[in-house]
């Protein structure tokens, strides 16, 4: 069975607060069977956070102490997952948006991303956000890349949800996702649908 992709969501955001689901013959290995949040879809580009790459180290603890942020051990840890390729060094925290800091970016009404350290010391300090995870890097595309890569079916998209995006059940992420849009992952091709 060959997938089309349903028609881009609209408004200017285009995929922006939906997952981005790999086909099962995405041929990247950086991204086979990922679940990607997506931050922001632009015609000038577009930027996601990985959230089924758990990381074992650096420990939110480690992370802490290397960052010098009190208190360690924190009052509260989020969990740390590879966010994609881009920028790896880089830490961003994808979060519940009742909490807000300078230059979080609101990313829809549910979710927010902020790359500061004021978040991480709210966490720690026993604040913050509800939910939260700490991605180290990001998956980016350049203007029209991703919709490429959709059209040439590498990827499927759909809603996003708490679970997915923050539970800590990383091996069924990919299923749980493809299962949200009534897809068996046995049952897709990787060739392109003509009608």
């Amino acid at each position: 069975m060959s997938v089309i992709p349903p028609e881009r969501p609209e408004g200017n955001g285009f995929l922006t607060g939906q997952l981005l689901i790999a086909m099962p013959t995405m041929a990247d290995p950086r991204f086979a069977q990922s679940v990607i949040f997506m931050c922001a879809h632009t015609p000038d580009g577009a930027m996601g956070i990985v959230v089924n790459r758990p990381l074992a180290q650096p420990s939110f603890d480690e992370l802490l102490k290397q960052l010098d942020i009190d208190p360690v051990p924190p009052a509260r840890r989020i969990r740390l997952c590879s966010g994609g390729p881009v920028e790896n060094a880089r830490g961003f925290v994808l979060h519940t948006a009742d909490w807000t800091g300078e230059g979080s970016l609101q990313v829809d009404e549910a979710l927010a991303l902020t790359a500061s350290l004021d978040i991480l010391k709210a966490i720690a300090g026993g604040g913050g956000p509800r939910a939260g995870l700490l991605a180290l890097g990001y998956a980016g595309w350049g203007p029209g890349q991703l919709d490429s890569e959709i059209t040439q079916n590498a990827w499927l998209f759909g809603p996003a949800d708490e679970a997915l995006v923050f539970g800590e059940d990383h091996e069924t992420k990919w299923r749980r996702a493809l299962a949200k849009l009534h897809i068996d992952p046995g049952s897709l091709s990787g060739a392109a649908g003509h009608a």
